[in-house]
C-alpha cells in the first residue's frame, strides 16, 4: 500500500559541493539502493545485522553516523532527497568505515509503500522533519493517519517509531494523530541518550525552540 502522493518535502537549492557530488557519484555503487518496483531484500543489505531501523530525513547525516557507530549491530537504512546531505553522508561512511548504513535518494512514501517489506523493520526514526507551520500547509506534514498506519504495516511488533521535533504545534499534532490510532501505544518521552545533538537541533535551542521526542509502539 502507497500512501497518497502529497509530498512532505520541498526540494532545496541544491548547492552540492565538488566533494559532495564526487561522493555521490563514486560511493552510491557501493553504499546507494536504486529505488525498483519490488521489495528490497532487507536482510540481503544487512546479513549481519540483530535488527534493522529506517531513517526518514537525515539532513547532512551526523546523527545517523553517531547512531550507527553506536550501534554496530544493527543496520540503517536512510532515506533523503537532498543531495549535499546524501552526498555528505556517502563520504563520512567511507571516512569512518562504516559499515552498517545503506542510503536511498526517493520521496520516503513511495520507498516505504512500495520497496520496505511488510513486518520487516525494527524502528524507524524521523527527527525533525519540515513542520509546515501554515495552516494551509498543514495537508504536507509527513505525519497523518495514512502515513503511520503504512509505517504500521512495516514495523514489526513492538517495533518503535522514534520522532523529535522542534515545533510545539507540530508535537501535539503528533500526538493528536496516533491518538486515533488503535494500532500503537506511547507518547512523549525525554529525549533519548542515543539521540544525539545535532547541529540543527543546538540552533533550535539557541532560539528557544521547544524540542520535544515522541516515541510509539507498535502494538
Amino acid at each position: 500500500m502507497e500512501s497518497p502522493t502529497i509530498k512532505s518535502f520541498k526540494l532545496r537549492g541544491t548547492r552540492i559541493t565538488a566533494a559532495q557530488l564526487d561522493a555521490r557519484e563514486r560511493l552510491w555503487p557501493t553504499y546507494g539502493v536504486d529505488v525498483a518496483e519490488s521489495e528490497f531484500d532487507l536482510m540481503g543489505a544487512f546479513p549481519d545485522k540483530q535488527k534493522v531501523i529506517l531513517e526518514i530525513g537525515f539532513g547532512m547525516g551526523e546523527a545517523t553516523v553517531a547512531i550507527a557507530q553506536n550501534f554496530p549491530d544493527v543496520g540503517f537504512l536512510a532515506i533523503d532527497v537532498h543531495q549535499p546531505g546524501i552526498g555528505k553522508l556517502l563520504s563520512l561512511i567511507e571516512e569512518l568505515k562504516i559499515s552498517n548504513i545503506r542510503v536511498m535518494d526517493e520521496d520516503a512514501h513511495l520507498i516505504v509503500g512500495r520497496m520496505i517489506p511488510d513486518a520487516s523493520l525494527d524502528g524507524v526514526h524521523l527527527f525533525f522533519p519540515d513542520p509546515w507551520p501554515k495552516t494551509r500547509h498543514h495537508k504536507r506534514r509527513i505525519i497523518n493517519e495514512a502515513f503511520i498506519d503504512l509505517i504500521a504495516e512495516k514495523l514489526k511488533p513492538n517495533g518503535i517509531f522514534n520522532i523529535a521535533t522542534d515545533w510545539v504545534p507540530y508535537a501535539k499534532s503528533i500526538e493528536d494523530t496516533f491518538s486515533k490510532s488503535t494500532r500503537y501505544a506511547g507518547g512523549v518521552i525525554e529525549r533519548p541518550d542515543w539521540r544525539p545533538l545535532t547541529r540543527f537541533e543546538g540552533q533550535g535551542i539557541r532560539k528557544d525552540h521547544q524540542v520535544t521526542d515522541l516515541a510509539y509502539k507498535k502494538l
